[in-house]
């Protein structure tokens, strides 16, 4: 049998995809305790992300929104990795309360914010071991969690994953609003 790369690279991108998910739930964790939570977006919901991307760019007046939106059609991939609310008792004062008591609820705790970083690490050293194109997007997240795509996370980031000849994630220009 002869497999030709191209009619097999959407089946590929979901095994990578599912093996960079894993990297990223295995990545350590602020004294062990799990909160992070991660999904895979791939087809019309990538589009869907887009769309959302470009209205939640006009809304905060950032226009990066806009070109990054363009590089999520382009992708055949997204992950997102958030963070559910979970002050570990630790006082560290790193999220600029003096306790964890006096951190308020809706500020996420650091080390929370600490553990999506790794996470995030983790799943681009996979992509990287994979061949995989790849970009870390605090848009894409920040769009994801207005959609409640995480629900109770107050925190996600985006790492969207291409597999094509050339990464759409660099050599980017600015885009400006249509009139």
């Amino acid at each position: 049998m002869i497999y030709n790369e191209r009619n097999t690279r959407k089946e590929m991108i979901v095994e990578a995809t599912r093996q960079i998910m894993t990297a990223a739930r295995t990545a350590p964790k602020g004294k062990g305790v799990d909160i992070i939570e991660i999904v895979a977006l791939t087809g019309d919901d990538l589009l869907s992300l887009a769309t959302q991307m470009r209205k939640e760019g006009e809304k905060r007046g950032m226009m990066f929104f806009l070109r990054d939106a363009g590089n999520i059609e382009q992708a055949d991939a997204v992950i997102l990795i958030g963070t559910r609310r979970e002050p570990l008792g630790l006082n560290c004062a790193y999220c600029g309360a003096r306790t964890c008591r006096e951190n308020p609820q809706e500020a996420p705790c650091a080390i929370n914010s600490i553990d999506v970083g790794i996470a995030i690490g983790s799943a681009c050293s996979k992509a990287a071991d994979l061949r995989i194109d790849s970009r870390v997007m605090f848009s894409a997240g920040a769009t994801a969690q207005a959609m409640n795509l995480l629900p109770d996370c107050l925190q996600v980031i985006a790492l969207a994953l291409s597999v094509s000849s050339k990464s759409p994630f660099f050599d980017r220009k600015p885009q400006t609003p249509k009139p």
